[in-house]
């Protein structure tokens, strides 16, 4: 079967902008963006994704009916989460976790009985 061939100067112009990219992400993993960190970590983590199924995979190149299966692919795993968040979101009427009780004291240790004694007899 043959595939479409791309020139050696993509393949390597993909990996080093993955490698920019990785080492983007460990660098914004340094930085307190607040809310926006795991925003900003999904964004790249996105970009990394399309270069991969674009060049490696050769999706950019395929037929029209492949396009559709991978855009049907990511319209069910994106269907699939948003379930996933309306049934974690809607859980409001679970009670708030208490904290742990002490922990159970041991049982005390038998103690052993002692044969009754007899009085002294004068």
């Amino acid at each position: 079967m043959p595939g479409h061939v791309l020139p050696l100067r993509i393949y390597i112009g993909v990996f080093l902008a993955l490698l920019a990219l990785t080492a983007l992400t460990t660098g914004v993993a340094f930085i307190d963006l607040g809310p926006l960190n795991t925003a900003a970590a999904l964004a790249i983590a996105g970009v990394k994704m399309l270069l991969v199924v674009l060049f490696f995979m050769h999706a950019r190149y395929s037929s029209s009916l492949v396009k559709i299966v991978i855009l049907a692919g990511f319209f069910w795993l994106a269907l699939l989460l948003s379930f996933t968040l309306t049934d974690v979101e809607s859980r409001h009427w679970t009670p708030a976790p208490a904290p742990w009780s002490a922990p159970p004291q041991p049982a005390p240790k038998p103690v052993a009985l002692q044969p009754p004694t007899r009085p002294a007899t004068p």
